[in-house]
């Protein structure tokens, strides 16, 4: 089971069921961060709290977004070159999902650099350069991970190690 914080305008075209009190994510990676970009195509943009890994997905059909978010996630680990049992392990945890409010203002600012940035490489039209996009997103130094791997790729490879799942 995992956890989504969406905003406001992400929660307001998914319309899941209201997160139960005191939810937490069981998977490995923990919980999500996702907002809508309104770009051709519309995507969502995910950001792993822990390991501030971007994932994006199209959008359409809004309602079943967050169902196709982890088929998006192994093909995105997988792009990363990590272990098929980590990935394997993962997507079998996210069989069941809730949506909140966002809480972590850091993951919303990385949110927002992420966006910044990805609004100068040229438009998406398939599947594999939204996981092309995320790669090249993933290695940006990010602030709050500068005390320790510095990238989301690089302490997403390290989260990986320290958890004895490589």
């Amino acid at each position: 089971m995992f956890v989504v914080h969406a905003t406001k305008k992400l929660r307001d075209r998914v319309r899941d069921d209201p997160e139960p009190a005191a939810t937490r994510s069981t998977t490995a990676l923990g919980a999500w961060y996702a907002t809508v970009l309104f770009w051709r195509p519309q995507l969502v943009l995910f950001v792993n709290e822990t390991t501030l890994l971007p994932v994006f997905v199209p959008l359409a059909p809004a309602a079943t977004v967050i169902d196709r978010f982890p088929e998006r996630l192994g093909a995105t680990l997988q792009a990363h070159s990590i272990d098929p049992a980590f990935i394997t392990a993962e997507l079998a945890a996210m069989t069941q999902h809730y949506v909140a409010k966002t809480s972590n203002r850091s993951v919303i600012g990385i949110m927002n650099e992420f966006t910044h940035l990805a609004s100068y490489a040229p438009s998406p039209s398939c599947p594999s350069e939204l996981i092309d996009l995320s790669r090249s997103l993933a290695q940006t130094p990010c602030s709050p991970l500068y005390g320790r791997h510095v990238s989301s790729d690089r302490e997403l490879r390290a989260f990986v190690a320290k958890h004895g799942l490589t």
